[in-house]
This record gives C-alpha cells, sequence and structure tokens, in this order.
C-alpha cells in the first residue's frame, strides 16, 4: 500500500495508508471528527478532502494526483 501525505485542519501534516479509513487516521493525528450513525446517512462526519465533500465514517483515504491531500471541516448552515 502507498502512502500520502495528510494536511488537517489544525495545521499538522501526517503521513496516511491509503484505504485507511478517515476516523483511524484522524485518531492517529488527535484530530476528532464529529459522528453520528456511523452508516453515512446522517452527514455528521462529512469533511472536505481536497475540495471534495466526503463522509468521514464510510470513507477511505484516496490517492491524489497532487501527492497530497488537506482536510478541512464541512460547514453546513443547518447543522
Amino acid at each position: 500500500m502507498s502512502s500520502i501525505p495528510v494536511r488537517w485542519p489544525h495545521g499538522q501534516t501526517t503521513v496516511e495508508t491509503v484505504g485507511e479509513d478517515w476516523l483511524k487516521a484522524a485518531s492517529n493525528a488527535d484530530v476528532s471528527i464529529p459522528t453520528g450513525c456511523l452508516g453515512g446517512s446522517c452527514g455528521a462526519c462529512e469533511i472536505e478532502v481536497n475540495g471534495k465533500m466526503v463522509r468521514a465514517c464510510i470513507s477511505t483515504v484516496p490517492p491524489s494526483k497532487s501527492g497530497e491531500l488537506v482536510v478541512t471541516f464541512a460547514t453546513d448552515p443547518y447543522w
């Protein structure tokens, strides 16, 4: 498996394994991603990865052509 640098919202960069669960990768970086249903339906765990919204509870760390992933927290005005 390959690895990829991930820049987290708090400024830290870690190297994560492509295919690893986002929640585990976040935990490795001491980043807390809120969760709700843990099945992808509620949207509480949405994060933005290189500009694309993903639900962290059902997604894995993807490869990236840019060679890096940048994670930001999703902002939903209804939450």
